[in-house]
């Protein structure tokens, strides 16, 4: 069997480093923002290359508490891509905004920059681009339309853990940065877990604050909060990952490439492009194909070959979503990639052989 994800082998390889933190954890018995958070919280702003990093409970907390720090709210426009994961509008309609959908650029499947700049109303205070499938948006430009317009830049790089950007580190390019750490992803905890980085003071300390109750000190609230704090438990396992983040990072991109060299010659499989400015750490290896795309994917399955769609409904076809007045043919590029893509097996200990074996059956098969 090939799964999409496999979690085990990686537990097994570090099974004894895992279990020692988690063991040192139960034995300090500082279950709520015990030291380990604060140590995973320096370690991760250092490899992010910002001045801080706060953790919290989820990636979805981690943009829901990124735009209320950054004076977000009741009344304001977010423009962010229909293309992704419910959590990003989620977090937006959490901060009591409204989501403003975009599409995205069909070759990259990132934020549409022009799009993004016809969407910006009187009403817009901030931009959310998606660092998607683990590339990253073109922040340059995005910058630049949001110093024109006095916006807010909070960066979803919640599938770019280790992405770079001319050569600064996802997760730095913006006011502030959204990071999940569900198990799937390329720093992934054993549960739920998420962070905001910024190299801003004073949403820093408004993290801090609205993570816990809106409490900055014990049994003081002067603004209300939420309790949406990194379990240490979960900290203690990701102080471990870190360090191996980067060899895992290039061996998704080994996988990758050995993936594009076996479909090359397919003319029925559209490969993923590489972003201008952008390297790319593989989250995830989305191609798109032709003919029955579910059927393939279930003939692939009779054969032990288990694939995924990221995301088969955008956003505005959600029906979560329908008061934001969305219909069918809104965003054409990205209705069009939903029908068509397919997320094949990747993770870092995936070996050449199992890749040949799924490149094998996705050829004969098209």
């Amino acid at each position: 069997m090939i799964p999409l994800v496999d979690l085990k082998t990686q537990y097994e390889q570090h099974k004894d480093e895992f279990q020692g933190a988690i063991n040192q954890v139960l034995s300090n018995t500082a279950f709520v923002l015990g030291k380990e958070v604060a140590a995973f919280e320096k370690n991760f702003a250092a490899f992010v290359g910002t001045a801080y990093a706060v953790g919290v409970a989820s990636g979805t907390d981690a943009l829901h508490l990124a735009l209320r720090a950054a004076g977000i709210g009741a009344g304001d426009e977010v423009i962010t891509v229909t293309n992704t994961f419910f959590a990003t509008v989620a977090a937006i309609e959490l901060a009591a905004a409204r989501p403003v959908l975009v599409d995205c650029d069909p070759r990259t499947y990132l934020i549409n920059v022009e799009a993004a700049a016809k969407a910006i109303t009187p009403k817009t205070r901030a931009i959310i681009p998606v660092h998607l499938f683990g590339q990253v948006a073109p922040m340059d430009e995005i910058n630049a339309l949001a110093a024109q317009h006095n916006l807010t830049v909070i960066e979803d790089a919640c599938q770019a853990h280790g992405a770079r950007y001319k050569n600064r580190a996802a997760g730095s390019l913006g006011a502030a940065a959204a990071f999940s750490f569900y198990p799937g992803k390329n720093l992934g905890a054993f549960g739920d877990g998420g962070a905001i980085t910024t190299s801003d003071a004073a949403i820093y300390e408004k993290l801090i604050a609205l993570r816990n109750y809106g409490s900055p000190k014990k049994y003081y609230h002067p603004t209300f909060g939420m309790n949406s704090r990194l379990d240490t438990i979960q900290a203690a396992v990701l102080n471990i990952k870190l360090n191996y983040l980067p060899r895992w990072n290039e061996a998704r991109q080994r996988a990758a490439a050995r993936y594009r060299k076996n479909l090359a010659d397919n003319s029925h499989v559209v490969l993923p492009a590489q972003a201008q400015d952008s390297t790319h750490v593989y989250h995830l290896f989305v191609i798109q194909v032709d003919g029955d795309r579910d059927r393939i994917m279930e003939q692939m399955a009779e054969k032990s070959i288990f694939c995924g769609i990221h995301y088969p409904i955008p956003i505005h076809l959600q029906a979560a979503c329908s008061a934001l007045n969305y219909k069918q043919g809104d965003f054409p590029h990205a209705e069009a990639l939903a029908r068509k893509m397919i997320s094949l097996p990747l993770y870092p200990e995936i070996t050449e052989e199992q890749i040949d074996l799924v490149c094998d059956c996705l050829n004969r098969l098209l």
